[in-house]
């Protein structure tokens, strides 16, 4: 059954959520992250995703203590990503109990770094591929590169990582649906792992997303918005399979 993975974004120490990844578009949800976490970890969330945005505007962690205090404190995994971009930001975050560290701007830029790093922490490495036009994005979202998002991905796929984590930057937040067409072009150009992430807004969207065969999917502003609950998301995933 498709994982429904509830995601918790974390900017200046609060829990928010920003439209298509734009600084200027912030909603604030929670002053505590650890608060949201553990509400989805009480409504049967298998894995929490987990962005440090800070992190990811600035190039660095800047969020690690709430989220090492998550990874303690929680009954669900987590899988952190936002500004990781040394060895020494990984194994930190995997010593500090996170299951999983997302990559990507580094991991666009050197992918035979991204290969050492997967070696490494065999199972531990998810690469996240991030798309606005067709195109990979990277910094935050900031810029969006000249390299084809699905050409990125296939590239990606030797590497031995543990899931690629697909988010379309126009749906992210928008509660407008998912783009199921470039998820399905996705899904087939790659054998690894694929976790759907953008756009979720409705029970439908998660049992059409379920369907195309995709590890899990992440959503966030429908759940902080109240769109539908964790329990009957999981519910349709598990339906739809």
């Amino acid at each position: 059954m498709p994982m429904v993975i509830p995601a918790v974004d974390i900017r200046g120490g609060r829990c928010v959520r920003l439209l298509q990844g734009r600084a200027d578009r912030e909603t604030v949800y929670f002053d505590h992250p650890a608060d949201a976490a553990r509400l989805w970890a009480e409504q049967g969330a298998e894995l929490i995703h987990v962005v440090d945005l800070d992190g990811a505007f600035e190039g660095r962690p800047t969020n690690f203590d709430i989220i090492s205090a998550i990874a303690r404190e929680l009954p669900v995994p987590i899988e952190v990503g936002g500004g990781i971009r040394t060895d020494a930001a990984v194994e930190r975050y995997l010593e500090a109990g996170v299951q999983r560290v997302i990559l990507g701007s580094r991991a666009l830029r050197e992918p035979e770094w991204l290969r050492a790093i997967c070696q490494r922490f065999p199972g531990r490495i998810v690469a996240g591929v991030d798309a606005r036009d067709g195109r990979v994005a990277i910094e935050g979202w900031a810029e969006t590169s000249n390299v084809d998002a699905i050409a990125f991905a296939h590239k990606l796929d030797s590497m031995r990582l543990r899931a690629l984590i697909f988010t379309d930057v126009a749906t992210d937040g928008a509660l407008r649906g998912p783009n199921l067409g470039a998820l399905r072009r996705l899904l087939a150009a790659v054998a690894t792992p694929v976790v759907a992430s953008g756009g979720i807004a409705s029970l439908d969207d998660v049992r059409a997303v379920a369907a195309l065969g995709v590890e899990g999917m992440i959503i966030g502003k429908a759940l902080f918005d109240g769109a539908f609950a964790l329990r009957e998301a999981i519910q349709a995933a598990s339906e739809a399979e």
